[in-house]
């Protein structure tokens, strides 16, 4: 599953911004609200096509990672001599990383392309440091009991396109990856399908 939706987006890397550009036009305000969160060492998780990157405080030490070479490419032509920045190709479900190594961990629009969401959020939990944030903007299935069934019929669009699923339980799928329930904040920022989720990563035993 992970090379097919890879190869996906190494398909449509070349125009991924134009194709997204309606959901960016509806979420660039809280995006901003997103990266002013990040400090010290910061890893993105799906860095793509390097939006996010104009918008991140200028002290910051950024490492982006992301499984699509394609997207990783361009990225790199546009941001890979600023110094304080790593670009680096990597599957977020088996991260290279030191357990404890970032202070923030970073997600937009991400998690509904993980292939296996739960794996990719324990391997979060493991590299952001205790006590460190973790700060997601995503899309959720909606728990409306009229949108919720249309989103599930309708998933194998996007899914098919370019590997995206609208209907992911994420708040559920933190929970089964070990995250607290009382260190998850959650606010609405679309009805209830676009969130942004800020998660203070307490760890037993500092691990």
């Amino acid at each position: 599953m992970t090379n097919k939706i890879k190869k996906r987006y190494n398909r449509i890397a070349g125009f991924y911004d134009k194709l997204d550009k309606p959901m960016e036009m509806a979420l660039s305000k809280w995006r901003n609200d997103l990266l002013s969160e990040a400090k010290g060492k910061v890893l993105e998780v799906g860095i793509g096509t390097g939006r996010n990157i104009p918008f991140y405080p200028n002290d910051i030490e950024l490492t982006g990672i992301d499984f699509s070479p394609k997207m990783i490419e361009i990225t790199q032509r546009k941001y890979g001599d600023r110094p304080n920045i790593k670009i680096l190709e990597m599957d977020a479900e088996n991260m290279s990383f030191s357990d404890n190594c970032f202070d923030t961990v970073i997600t937009s629009c991400v998690f509904c392309s993980v292939p296996d969401p739960v794996q990719g959020l324990r391997e979060i939990k493991r590299v952001c440091k205790n006590d460190g944030k973790i700060v997601m903007l995503e899309h959720v299935r909606s728990q409306n009991r009229m949108v919720g069934p249309i989103m599930d019929t309708f998933n194998f669009i996007p899914l098919h396109l370019y590997g995206a699923n609208i209907n992911r339980k994420t708040y559920d799928n933190l929970i089964k990856a070990g995250f607290d329930p009382h260190q998850i904040e959650i606010e609405n920022v679309w009805l209830d399908i676009v969130k942004l989720i800020r998660i203070n990563n307490q760890k037993q035993n500092n691990t």
